[in-house]
């Protein structure tokens, strides 16, 4: 038998119950999984909430690593035995063991485990889109980062840094200053709507930034706009603090001919042959030391609700696993 969180309904934490299901057996294309690590992701939370919709009654979560155990007809990129991890597919990885497409599964090498892989994923394909393809940091660009004392930030900084880049840091408390540099961040600054933009311009003689990096959404959108140099863009892929208002396009006009993108993971990892571009992207730089998979805190899967409450409280302080 099977151990799975599922949901009927959206709401706070409490609404994810642990069921019992029976084992399925692969159909073609289709591999049985037994999971040793799932990550956590905010988009699970959005999901679990209710903010972005999901059919109901389902399971959760699109991120795992573990052993193949079974194959389906026509599988033959992977075996039993192998070490694989995933992102996206069908939801379903808040579970001891699943069922999921083949042509979607990475092999994992024999110096990543299936908890670094959990942790390091979802969110290093995510950072490799964003700073690859919705904005090409290379040498001398000035990126402002939102969230860098969290598990996508402790990405995303030093992989910016390892292509050159100028990172300012943005946190939301003092207590992550240190975190943030450590993560590579050449400048940290403490989130003040009122003034980040004139601390962005003092750190860049008066230019600002080439890029903003905003998960954040409604709290910080403006002040965002006020710390980017002429035809700058920013980049608001999430919403943790509420979507931001609307914007009239003339606004970026009269800013500084600003460009403005709402980019998605989806868009970027549906591909296959993209998608695994990436994922070995990911898997190199941790190989090179580049960037280093740690969480946070691992829960069990029956405890996925504290895990949820813990990153919607404002407690984790990087990735958090859901262990069988």
């Amino acid at each position: 038998m099977v151990a799975a969180i599922r949901l009927t309904q959206t709401g706070s934490p409490n609404v994810l119950t642990l069921e019992t299901i029976e084992q399925a057996k692969p159909g073609s294309g289709e591999v049985w999984l037994e999971q040793d690590a799932i990550g956590v992701n905010y988009l699970d939370i959005t999901q679990r909430n209710g903010s972005v919709p999901i059919p109901l009654p389902s399971g959760l979560g699109l991120e795992g690593a573990g052993r193949v155990t079974v194959i389906g007809a026509d599988v033959t990129n992977v075996a039993p035995g192998d070490r694989v991890a995933y992102i996206l597919g069908p939801l379903g990885s808040y579970a001891s063991g699943r069922l999921y497409p083949a042509d979607r599964l990475v092999k994992l090498p024999d110096d990543i485990s299936s908890d670094d892989a959990a942790t390091i994923l979802f969110k290093g394909i995510t950072a490799h889109y964003l700073l690859h393809s919705t904005y090409p940091v290379g040498p001398g660009t000035v990126v402002l980062l939102y969230g860098v004392g969290g598990a996508l930030g402790q990405i995303m900084a030093p992989w910016a840094k390892a292509l050159g880049a100028f990172v300012i840091g943005v946190v939301s408390r003092e207590s992550s200053v240190a975190r943030a540099k450590a993560a590579g961040c050449d400048e940290v600054l403490v989130f003040d709507a009122n003034s980040l933009p004139a601390e962005v311009a003092r750190l860049t003689d008066g230019k600002k930034a080439h890029v903003v990096y905003d998960g954040i959404g409604k709290p910080t959108f403006t002040a965002s706009l006020d710390s980017l140099r002429t035809r700058g863009t920013l980049v608001s892929f999430g919403a943790s603090g509420g979507a931001p208002d609307p914007v009239a396009v003339g606004t970026l006009n009269a800013k500084g001919s600003l460009f403005l993108t709402r980019p998605g993971l989806g868009a970027h990892a549906s591909d296959l042959d993209k998608y695994h571009e990436r994922a070995q992207a990911v898997l190199s730089a941790v190989a090179t030391g580049i960037i280093k998979p740690s969480a946070w805190k691992s829960f069990s899967l029956a405890d996925a609700a504290a895990a949820h409450a813990a990153i919607e409280g404002g407690q984790s302080a990087g990735a958090v696993l859901l262990k069988p």
